[in-house]
């Protein structure tokens, strides 16, 4: 049965205007859309049923003005804006039902952090996802062993941070593309990655699917030019982020874990109920770090709702 708190609202969807045009509704009308919708707030609705609207893509389009509601008339008897945000909670109401998709990403790996964070993982059971420089797994025995670590711990997906990390350099790096782009090939040929998934080094860029968030036009060109060439970019939701003098983390835990529960609650990720922590290995080198990304961890298993996951499952729609 649908709540009660949806089904007013259903009434002013059937009076739509205009055609959503996200991939998985296209071509869609306004009487199969409120259609699809009731299916997929029917109690007993599966998670893989493929011929329902996802929730996720329905308050994407809402979000990017793909949905118009009707001006007001003597015939819909309701504020276009007021039901555009009831539409919106309804969704959200919905969204809070379901599990939240947390994912741990570690940058600039292998350091001298990674076997603690691949040790403190594995006795802790979730999955991580690394991001690592090509360079590094080449620096000493140690460093390779602790690659080694990660590509052979089935909670560990490793993926591409670029070769050099742009020497650290970043404008300088991303003024040429096509060298930029090498550079990330040259890590996924070194390492024998397996995904096409890359975080570029200095810049919080998203790029997949139908997504192109750009936080610094410098590195756009070289964005734009690895999709081209078949990868997927992942940025970030939440930084906990690494003073670069002494490698410790800056937040608290408790900072860190606030700001995640916040954010899945208010829907202010990129993707709701899927949110995205940048880390890096350099920050928990010492015991005390350590025990800091333990008690995270910790604080995050209290949440049944909560669910580790992998950045090339990104993102889990409902």
């Amino acid at each position: 049965m649908l709540k009660k708190s949806f089904v007013a609202v259903l009434a002013v969807i059937s009076a739509l205007t205009t055609v959503l045009s996200c991939n998985s509704i296209v071509g869609s009308t306004t009487s199969n859309l409120t259609d699809s919708l009731e299916n997929s707030l029917t109690e007993g609705n599966t998670k893989g049923k493929q011929d329902t609207v996802k929730l996720m893509d329905i308050l994407d389009s809402l979000n990017r003005g793909k949905i118009v509601f009707p001006a007001l008339d003597s015939i819909n008897k309701i504020d276009p804006k007021v039901a555009k945000r009831q539409f919106r909670d309804s969704i959200y109401r919905e969204l809070n039902k379901k599990d939240k998709h947390i994912y741990l990403t570690f940058d600039d790996g292998p350091l001298i952090g990674s076997s603690a964070i691949d040790s403190i993982i594995t006795s802790k059971d979730i999955k991580i996802s690394t991001f690592l420089v090509g360079k590094h797994a080449g620096m000493s025995k140690r460093l390779k062993r602790d690659f080694d670590r990660y590509m052979n711990n089935p909670l560990v997906e490793c993926y591409n941070h670029s070769f050099t990390h742009a020497a650290n350099k970043f404008h300088a790096f991303y003024s040429n593309p096509e060298i930029a782009v090498s550079d990330f090939e040259k890590c996924e040929t070194s390492l024998g990655l397996k995904h096409k998934i890359v975080r570029m080094p200095g810049r919080n860029i998203w790029l997949f699917d139908d997504v192109r968030r750009v936080d610094l036009t410098s590195g756009a060109q070289t964005a734009d030019l690895l999709g081209v060439n078949g990868y997927k970019i992942y940025g970030w939701d939440v930084e906990w982020k690494i003073n670069g003098l002494s490698g410790k983390p800056v937040q608290s835990v408790e900072e860190v874990y606030r700001r995640i529960n916040n954010m899945l609650g208010n829907k202010s990720t990129l993707k709701p109920n899927n949110i995205v922590l940048l880390m890096h290995d350099d920050m928990f080198q010492n015991k005390k770090g350590q025990q800091l990304l333990s008690n995270l961890i910790d604080s995050l298993k209290q949440h049944k709702d909560y669910k580790f996951d992998f950045i090339a499952n990104y993102p889990i729609k409902y």
